[in-house]
């Protein structure tokens, strides 16, 4: 596996590639502002490389961004780019700071008995029930929610739905979805991208129903995602939304390998 500093490099790279089929980017100063479909916004990043930023490149980036109907959003990893942080605060912003993890040594976990693991086709019915789920998770209240009795979650965001679609249909997106008894348990994602040559994998949106925890099938999942992935990928990471989920993807051959910084506008 490449240094440490070699695979912070490749995640910066292939979070500039990324949003290259969908949304060209625009520049402001240090940043790189993908300027897309509001359906599927990408945040603005530092160019490759970059190790300050100064607040009015992320007031610049943040102006690209809202007159084009997009959310004020940034990331960046923390640890390449370590004063985007006080300029994104200074911008105005809320920032928060994510574990990122690389797979190191991956592990398959078998899947509890009676669940069953689909990848998720570009023409089925139930993408935008899946989508709900990727982008929602499984909501804390299990037994009353939507997403978690395989009831409609609400009307979908067809916009949304057409993009994931293209994007499954194109390999951009892999969807999987774990069910039992016919209803979905566990979803995930990843994102490949080609990046100079080399694949590389991100993985997102991983759920698991509240009410189906403490038997592995999230972990199950993610161990399934990582193993598609490397069929391709060189390179398979993801940002974890805390330390406690950081520990459950090293359960499955993650490492840490630094941290993801967010930024955007504060809640109302």
């Amino acid at each position: 596996m490449p240094s440490r500093p070699g695979l912070l490099d490749r995640v910066e790279q292939y979070a500039v590639v990324a949003s290259l089929p969908d949304a060209p980017p625009l520049a402001a100063g240090a940043l790189a502002v993908p300027i897309g479909p509001p359906a599927w916004p990408f945040p603005a990043r530092p160019y490759p490389g970059t190790r300050t930023v100064p607040a009015d490149d992320v007031r610049a980036a943040v102006a690209l961004q809202e007159e084009a109907g997009l959310p004020a959003a940034v990331e960046w990893v923390v640890d390449r780019t370590p004063s985007l942080a006080a300029a994104a605060r200074a911008a105005g912003l809320l920032v928060t700071e994510f574990p990122l993890l690389v797979v190191d040594d991956p592990v398959e976990l078998l899947l509890p008995l009676g669940v069953r693991l689909y990848l998720v086709g570009a023409d089925d019915p139930a993408l935008p029930h899946y989508q709900h789920l990727l982008e929602t998770g499984f909501a804390p209240h299990a037994a009353e929610a939507p997403g978690d009795a395989g009831e409609d979650p609400g009307p979908p965001d067809e916009a949304r739905t057409a993009v994931l679609r293209e994007r499954v249909a194109t390999g951009r997106t892999v969807v999987m979805v774990a069910v039992e008894d016919g209803t979905p348990v566990a979803v995930g994602s990843h994102q490949p991208v080609d990046v100079d040559g080399t694949e590389i994998s991100e993985v997102v949106g991983v759920a698991s129903s509240p009410r189906r925890r403490g038997r592995g099938v999230g972990a199950a999942l993610a161990s399934a995602l990582v193993a598609q992935a490397r069929e391709t990928a060189d390179l398979v990471f993801l940002t974890a939304g805390d330390d406690d989920v950081a520990r459950v993807y090293e359960r499955v051959g993650f490492a840490w390998l630094g941290s993801t910084g967010v930024a955007a506008r504060p809640p109302d």
